[in-house]
C-alpha cells in the first residue's frame, strides 16, 4: 500500500495539472461514466461535520472514498479547519492500495474547480480579483485564479481581520511570481468594488458581500459552504447573474444553501441554472454571452473530482518513485 503525503502531492502535481484533471472529471461525470452518491454527513456534537464521499469511475476503472471533516474550532488549535483523507481501491482486488493525504488534495482540486470555471467564464481581460477567506483553501484559490487569468491585483478580505496580514505575507511571494499584487481589503465593499473575479472560500452562515455592488461583467465563484442552511452568496447576485453554473446538480440540490435558500424564498428557480460545468465543457450549455454579463459558479464538491485527481496523483507518484510503502 502506497502512502502519499501532502509534500508528495506538491512534488508530483501542479495547479495546471489539477485544472486539467478537474476538466476530465467534469466530462466523465456529465457523460455518466462515474457512479457516486451525495456525500453522507454527520454532525459531531456541535463541534463540526464529518462527511464520506464514495464513488467509482468506470473509465479507469477506479473506486475510492474521501473522508472530510470541517471543524472550525481547529483554527484555535493550529490545525486545518478542513481535514481529509482519500483511500483508493485496487480495481483488480478491491483492496486499498493507496492512502493519500486528502487535505492538500482537496485544496488542490477545489482550487482547480474555481480556476477552471474562471478560465471558462471570466472575461479575457480580467485583471482585478477579490478573495474572501484566508483559511486552508485560500492559497490554492488564489493560485488557481492567477494561473488562468492575468490578474494584477487581488483584494483579500476575512471577517477575522487579524488573519489577513499573515495570509498576505505567506502568499505574496507566490503572487509576485505570477505578476499579482495582494492588497488588504478593509471591508467587503472595498473587496468587490470593480473586481473582475470574485472567489468566496469561507465557512460562513450568511452572505459575505452585497451582490448589488458587483460590477457588470464580473465572474463569481462560490466555493466554501456546502450545507443547506449556509450561503456565501446572496439572492441579489444570484438574480443578477446572466449565467449560473454548478459543479454537480444532484449535490447542489441537496447541499447548496446559496441556491436552496433563495429557491425556498421564491427568488430563484432551478431553471435559472444554465447547467453543470461538464455541460459547458462539452458544448451542451452556452457560457458567457456578453462582456457585461455577470456569471456565477457554485461548487459543493463531489467524489468524481477526488477520485480522478487521486488516481492521477497515484500514477505519477508510482512513475516517479515518490511516496512511502506501508
Amino acid at each position: 500500500m502506497l502512502v502519499i503525503s501532502a509534500d508528495d502531492i506538491r512534488r508530483v502535481f501542479t495547479m495546471r495539472d489539477a485544472i486539467e484533471s478537474d476538466r476530465e472529471a467534469f466530462v466523465l461525470q456529465t457523460e455518466g461514466k462515474a457512479v457516486l452518491s451525495v456525500r453522507t454527513s454527520f454532525s459531531v456534537e456541535g463541534r463540526g461535520l464529518s462527511s464520506f464521499m464514495p464513488g467509482c469511475v468506470s473509465s479507469f476503472p477506479r473506486i475510492g472514498i474521501k473522508i472530510v471533516s470541517t471543524f472550525p474550532g481547529n483554527v484555535g488549535r493550529n490545525l486545518p479547519a478542513v481535514g481529509a483523507t482519500v483511500l483508493l481501491l485496487d480495481p483488480e482486488t478491491g483492496l486499498v492500495d493507496c492512502i493519500i493525504e486528502g487535505t492538500e488534495l482537496t485544496r488542490l482540486r477545489t482550487g482547480a474547480v474555481s480556476g477552471l470555471a474562471t478560465e471558462l467564464l471570466a472575461n479575457d481581460d480580467a485583471e482585478t480579483g477579490a478573495l474572501f477567506g484566508t483559511g486552508g483553501q485560500a492559497m490554492s484559490q488564489l493560485e488557481a485564479m492567477l494561473t488562468v487569468k492575468k490578474i494584477r491585483e487581488v483584494r483579500i478580505y476575512d471577517a477575522a481581520r487579524e488573519r489577513i496580514a499573515p495570509f498576505i505575507e505567506r502568499s505574496s511571494a507566490m503572487a509576485e511570481r505570477m505578476g499579482a499584487r495582494l492588497v488588504r481589503a478593509p471591508s467587503p465593499d472595498a473587496a468587490v468594488d470593480g473586481a473582475d473575479v470574485i472567489t468566496t472560500a469561507t465557512t460562513t452562515l450568511s452572505p459575505v458581500f452585497d451582490g448589488g455592488r458587483v460590477k457588470e461583467g464580473a465572474h463569481v465563484n462560490g466555493v466554501g459552504t456546502y450545507e443547506p442552511h449556509k450561503r456565501e452568496l446572496d439572492e441579489t447576485i444570484m438574480r443578477r447573474a446572466g449565467r449560473v453554473f454548478v459543479d454537480n446538480m444532484e449535490a447542489i440540490m441537496a447541499e447548496a444553501g446559496d441556491i436552496l435558500i433563495p429557491m425556498k424564498e421564491g427568488k430563484f428557480k432551478r431553471e435559472d441554472i444554465a447547467g453543470e460545468l461538464g455541460d459547458l465543457i462539452l458544448g451542451r450549455a452556452q457560457g458567457r454571452t456578453s462582456k457585461s454579463q455577470i456569471t456565477v459558479m457554485k461548487t459543493v464538491g463531489f467524489a468524481t473530482l477526488d477520485i480522478v485527481i487521486a488516481h492521477k496523483i497515484f500514477c505519477k507518484a508510482v512513475e516517479m518513485g515518490i511516496g512511502s510503502d506501508l
